[in-house]
């Protein structure tokens, strides 16, 4: 049986697309000045309803990311929403409110909620005080 032509040029793209990311990977120095990155409020990004601290942006290790979130007292960063990607959230500080595929929970510090991909998910700040947590999640590649 003969592989038609643009199969044999999509399978060496492919296998050409995975050699750079892999030469990319080895490619990186990962150095202790690259691999700590301590809290600095003026390098925070504002936000309407408070602001993100991003520790691992999804350039730095393959897509993989950690941001801290910080929400004023009764606002959500959006609306409920899903995306591709599934996300972990874990409560640092403060009283939130977890809405998943049209059910909610609400807890406070030292508690993690998790979205698997492509469900209906958001967090909102039920309490009086500022609520922060960290969002984990792996942005794919574009």
């Amino acid at each position: 049986m003969k592989i038609p032509q643009f199969i044999t040029i999509l399978i060496l793209a492919l296998a050409t697309q995975q050699t750079l990311i892999a030469q990319e990977k080895k490619d990186k120095k990962y150095t202790i000045e690259n691999c700590v990155n301590h809290f600095e409020l003026d390098k925070a990004k504002k936000t309407n309803v408070g602001y993100q601290y991003w520790f691992i942006d999804k350039d730095f290790i393959d897509g993989n990311t950690l941001k801290m979130s910080i929400v004023d007292p009764h606002k959500s960063t959006h609306p409920p929403h899903k995306h591709v990607e599934e996300e972990f959230f874990f409560i640092l500080e403060g009283t939130a409110t977890f809405y998943l595929d049209g059910k909610t929970t609400t807890a406070g510090a030292y508690t993690s909620f998790y979205c698997p991909s492509n469900v209906e998910h958001g967090i909102s700040n039920t309490g009086d005080t500022e609520l922060k947590y960290l969002v984990m999640k792996k942005y794919t590649k574009e």
